[in-house]
């Protein structure tokens, strides 16, 4: 049986007899409309997909940490760093809370300085004090105080005889991030950014002294946080890299030299398979682009990713869905061969986070490591049709975008000409109108609402921009403000399901119609059923119903909806739960406006009631 090679019995199929069989089974039906799924990205994904999609992917002949770098550098494990940021707004609680988190699983540490506008020695030493940096990363987030931050991380390490081989981390001096969300640049409130000599003086500081610390980052979560898709995340991000490439070569740093100093930091979102194979095009995207500024040293091509769950998609009711939410998010980004990750509190989009919610965004990747073993296998996804396939496609539509852009001058000539944000904000309108009319969903949100959820929502926002930056928000806000104003108003608005006729129908289309009603937090009566129109109108009557919805069958809509609007329409704003398009015009003369329907675009809809109820 040792060189018995099994199911040969069996004789293989065919793609052709695959196809015939499924256009069999559609029974005349489009197979394109049925069976492909277009994505936001303009990815078409088959139904399927089988060893000849991979046919012409060169790079699947390459072993992990080979250029170029599509399977990690990685060639014993798939480790990566477990990383945590903290807010300092007070040197030394910072550093007792750094100790803590160390203590419970923390392997990165991310010092979060935006609210600090001079740092000195002394301060910057009491932050690092007690914590062993030759052993855990530590990454300074601020900008505008990178030069201040290398300084003092140099003289830190000296004073302490600590070896500077093993020193790992980033200061993230991002010009062009900060240009992307503000409109404006760390050296200058207006016009064009020129980092080139300041990009010299930090490498020069760094320069044989750090070998394995970051001193220039690219923040392409802002993309993903402003709504783009996965292809516009990389596409930008390599934009904003390549030229920060070209403005250190033009300061007389080689890119062989620059590139190894240079941290990618991505949004992981929702998309599950989308997400592992972003990562992957990415990593082989910046290969084929620093291998293109003649860098021999292949080595130097790989790109350093820290993947932070996305802030776009989380939500403020239900918010214990964003666990769920970051938990498939850091599956993806580890599976995709993330050098470390954050995973954000799933509070933290819309409110301070508090230590429970810290130690389950802590604990979502530590399980994921000790317990469900995602740091075992190298390259875990490597040979999957599926993502073999959408890595490819993401790499071609992401070097498309990328050509477009630097045929356009790169990043910041195209950022100042209003390109980049023209693009992502065209991209994040036809999200938030999937969002709207439910195409995409936002669960406890814009679908299956906890109706008896009350919640305060706080203004976390401390981003000064001016109308050049990206707007920065979370998919759920229109939503979330559509219901306060229903927490806020004196009263709340009764929606009576007029339940009657055909039992399954007027089941499915009360609840349908609860759950639409219930994400703007109205107050929803249900029934089980009346005998008579007579009957319902009185129990409609009795409950002072605000809004009442007619839910029945199309075929009976006919008879009894002209009837209850009649009765009711004095007394109650009425709707009809479905689309009964025999019927629409007739109705329509009648007086009957509103349709509660799969189509419906339950944001403007709501809206509309609450205008109608002057709230």
């Amino acid at each position: 049986m040792a060189n018995k090679k099994l199911f040969t019995e069996f004789k293989p199929t065919t793609t052709e007899a695959w196809e015939e069989n499924i256009n069999k089974d559609l029974k005349g039906a489009d197979y394109e409309k049925r069976l492909i799924t277009r994505t936001t990205e303009g990815i078409n994904i088959k139904p399927y997909y089988r060893i000849e999609d991979l046919s012409e992917l060169e790079y699947l002949s390459t072993n992990p940490s080979e250029f170029p770098f599509v399977r990690t550098n990685n060639t014993i494990n798939n480790f990566h760093e477990i990383r945590q940021d903290i807010i300092v707004d007070d040197f030394i609680s910072a550093n007792n809370k750094a100790k803590e988190i160390i203590s419970k699983g923390v392997t990165s540490l991310g010092f979060n300085l935006n609210e600090i506008d001079n740092i000195e020695y002394n301060n910057f030493s009491s932050l690092l004090q007690g914590i062993d940096i030759e052993k855990f990363e530590v990454n300074f987030l601020t900008g505008k105080l990178a030069e201040n931050i290398l300084t003092f991380l140099i003289k830190y390490i000296s004073k302490n005889n600590l070896n500077f081989d093993k020193i790992r981390g980033a200061a993230d001096y991002d010009p062009l991030g900060y240009k992307t969300i503000t409109g404006n640049c760390y050296e200058e409130s207006v016009g064009t950014c020129k980092f080139s000599n300041k990009l010299k003086s930090l490498y020069e500081l760094v320069e044989n002294k750090l070998p394995n610390f970051k001193i220039l980052s690219v923040n392409a979560q802002h993309f993903r946080n402003a709504g783009s898709t996965a292809v516009q995340e990389v596409a930008f991000g390599l934009a904003a890299g390549s030229d920060y490439l070209a403005k250190a070569t033009d300061a007389g740093i080689k890119a062989s030299d620059i590139a190894p100093k240079m941290k990618f930091t991505f949004g992981a979102a929702s998309n599950y398979f989308m997400e592992i194979a972003k990562i992957r095009a990415s990593r082989l995207l910046w290969a084929k682009i620093v291998e293109a500024y003649g860098v021999e040293d292949k080595s130097k091509c790989d790109m350093y990713i820290h993947s932070v769950t996305c802030d776009w998609n989380k939500t403020a009711y239900d918010p214990y869905v964003n666990v769920l939410r970051t938990t498939t998010e850091s599956m993806s980004a580890i599976l995709g061969g993330t050098d470390s990750l954050t995973v954000n509190p799933f509070d933290s989009a819309f409110e301070k986070p508090d230590d429970f919610s810290e130690r389950i965004a802590r604990n979502t990747q530590i399980i994921l490591k000790e317990e469900a073993y995602f740091d075992k296998a190298v390259d875990p996804s490597a040979g999957s049709y599926y993502i073999e396939s959408l890595t490819n496609s993401i790499a071609e539509h992401a070097w498309k975008l990328f050509l477009e852009i630097e045929n356009k001058g790169g990043y910041h000539e195209a950022f100042d000409k209003g390109i980049i944000k023209e693009k992502i904000e065209e991209t994040a309108r036809q999200r938030d109108m999937n969002i709207a009319q439910r195409k995409e969903i936002l669960l406890g949100t814009n679908q299956y609402p906890d109706r008896t959820e009350k919640i305060k929502l706080s203004d976390k926002s401390n981003i000064t921009a001016n109308e050049k930056a990206l707007k920065l928000y979370r998919a759920a806000e229109a939503f979330e403000e559509l219901r306060q104003k229903t927490e806020k108003a004196e009263k709340t608005p009764k929606v009576f399901m007029f339940t009657i006729g055909n039992l399954s129908m007027r089941k499915a289309r009360a609840a349908f119609s609860t759950n639409f009603f219930a994400c703007a937090g109205f107050e929803i009566i249900d029934n089980s059923g009346f005998k008579t129109i007579e009957e319902g109108v009185n129990a409609c009557l009795k409950a002072e119903a605000d809004i009442t919805v007619i839910c029945s069958s199309d075929d009976e809509y006919s008879d009894i909806v002209p009837v209850i609007f009649e009765k009711l329409k004095e007394k109650s704003i009425v709707a009809v739960a479905g689309y009964p398009k025999n019927s629409i015009d007739t109705f329509r003369n009648f007086g009957i406006e509103h349709f509660i329907h799969v189509k419906s675009n339950v944001l403007e809809s709501l809206s509309i009631f609450q205008t109608k109820l002057g709230m």
